[in-house]
C-alpha cells in the first residue's frame, strides 16, 4: 500500500474520477431542486497533486478567491477545501439567488452572496461526502464551512497550519457547474489525515 497519495496509481486516479461523477451527479440532482432549474455537473479533471501546487492551479498568489474550507469526522478525518474564483463565486450566488450583478460594479459578495455560498457548499460536500460512504459503506460528517474571501497565498496558509501535519499531497477534483446560459469552475481538494488515508484506499479495494 502507498504511503502517500502521490505515490498512487492509475487505477487509483480512476476510482477517485467515479467518485468525483457520482458526486457531482448527487449535487447536480441537489442543487437543480433547490433552484428549479435545470443544473449540470461534470469532473473534467482528476490529479493527486504536491500541495504547494495549489497555488499554481489557481493562478498564483496574490488571485483573489473565495475559500470554503470543512473538517471532515468520523471514519475520516482531514479537511475538504473548496475554491471558486471570485467572478465564479459571484456568477454562481447571482443563479442561487435570482438576480444579476450590476454591470461595470466591483465584484463584491455581500450577506445574502456569502449566505447562498454557505447552502451550496454544503450540497457540494455532502454529496461528495455521499459518495465516498456508498462506494466504501465508511460514515463522515462534515462541520459547518468556514468561508473567506482572500488571495490564494492567505487561504493556502490557514490550511498550511494544519495540514504541515498530514502529508504533502492532496486530491484534486475540478468541477464545472453549468445552466443553460453560465458555466463556471470550482475547485475541490480532499485532504484526508494519514490514517484517514489509509483507511479510505483499503475501503476503495485499492
Amino acid at each position: 500500500m502507498p504511503h502517500e497519495l502521490k505515490d498512487i496509481g492509475e487505477q487509483s486516479i480512476d476510482t477517485f474520477r467515479e467518485l468525483g461523477n457520482i458526486g457531482a451527479g448527487n449535487a447536480a440532482t441537489s442543487l437543480a431542486t433547490i433552484l428549479n432549474m435545470q443544473i449540470s455537473m461534470s469532473v473534467p479533471e482528476v490529479a493527486v497533486v504536491p500541495f504547494d501546487h495549489i497555488i499554481n492551479i489557481l493562478h498564483g498568489p496574490e488571485n483573489l478567491v473565495v475559500g470554503l474550507l470543512v473538517n471532515m469526522s468520523g471514519d475520516l478525518n482531514g479537511f475538504i477545501l473548496m475554491i471558486l474564483e471570485l467572478k465564479d463565486a459571484c456568477e454562481m450566488t447571482s443563479i442561487a439567488l435570482q438576480r444579476e450583478k450590476p454591470q461595470g460594479q466591483e465584484l463584491t459578495l455581500d450577506e445574502l452572496d456569502v449566505s447562498a455560498l454557505t447552502e451550496i457548499s454544503n450540497i457540494l460536500v455532502g454529496s461528495y461526502l455521499s459518495a465516498i460512504s456508498a462506494m466504501t459503506g465508511l460514515v463522515v460528517s462534515p462541520s459547518v464551512p468556514q468561508m473567506a474571501v482572500d488571495m490564494v497565498g492567505a487561504i493556502i496558509s490557514i490550511v498550511l497550519v494544519e495540514y504541515g501535519k498530514i502529508g504533502d499531497s492532496v486530491l484534486f477534483l475540478k468541477t464545472k457547474f453549468s445552466d443553460v446560459n453560465k458555466s463556471m469552475n470550482g475547485h475541490f481538494f480532499l485532504i484526508p489525515d494519514f490514517e484517514s488515508y489509509k483507511i479510505l484506499m483499503k475501503s476503495l479495494g485499492l
